[in-house]
């Protein structure tokens, strides 16, 4: 019996070797080329980044310095243009306006061009900007809100001032100021009563330290609404 259990032990094994031979066979070219197709693509993915992206972050990194100087110092106009001899926001975003400096040069370049009142080429700007840190991204919404405010868009003043607010209200002062501003344009220029008292209960109920909080009640009490706390 014992015998017998050993050759039928060499006979599954010599089927197992038989199909792993005819699979390699069938499939060993086109394992090989994906093999490849990996290999070419992790490596070019990592030449890319190491000898391509990383130069690029650094290089436009060091010319937005004198930029972000100018800015500093409220120099409008060479934090945007330049002086000469250093670049402005608007050049680092032209050649470097896919690195994580060109993308921060599009906020300071917004906020520059609000500072001229030339509100849609800030909004232009601001609107190609993104960020992971929630508290700037609530920023560069409160300036497309301020930049839609001085174009006499209203509507879009608001919506933008609403983004704000809620985008990260960890930050009680600016969510309630961005809050306030949408309020105040729902009251008084969008003849949108109700959104302006939702806006400033929601206000009164979140932020409740705020200079906003405490204003609040004068502004419902002007549609009829009277707090009842004592």
């Amino acid at each position: 019996m014992a015998d017998k259990k050993n050759v039928q032990d060499v006979d599954s094994g010599e089927v197992i070797v038989a199909k792993a031979k005819d699979f390699w066979e069938k499939y060993s070219k086109p394992l090989m080329i994906a093999s490849v197709a990996i290999i070419v693509l992790v490596g070019g993915w990592y030449i890319y980044q190491n000898f391509f992206e990383k130069p690029k972050e650094t290089k436009a990194a060091e010319v937005m310095f004198k930029a972000e100087d100018y800015y500093r110092q409220d120099s409008v106009l060479l934090a945007l243009n330049g002086d000469g001899q250093n670049w402005g926001f608007l050049k680092v975003i032209d050649k470097y306006g896919g690195t994580d400096a060109g993308n921060l040069a599009r906020f300071y370049a917004g906020d520059c061009f609000i500072k001229l009142n030339e509100n849609q080429k800030a909004i232009d700007q601001l609107k190609k900007f993104s960020s992971s840190s929630k508290p700037v991204q609530a920023r560069a919404y409160k300036l497309i809100g301020d930049a839609y405010g001085d174009l006499g868009k209203n509507k879009e003043a608001f919506d933008y001032y609403k983004k704000a607010g809620h985008h990260f209200e960890k930050d009680e002062t600016n969510s309630a100021e961005a809050l306030f501003m949408a309020a105040y344009l729902a009251q008084r220029t969008l003849n949108d009563n109700k959104g302006a008292i939702e806006l400033y209960k929601e206000i009164k109920e979140k932020f409740p330290r705020t200079d906003q909080a405490r204003d609040a009640d004068n502004y419902l009490a002007q549609m009829g609404v009277y707090s009842t706390e004592k």
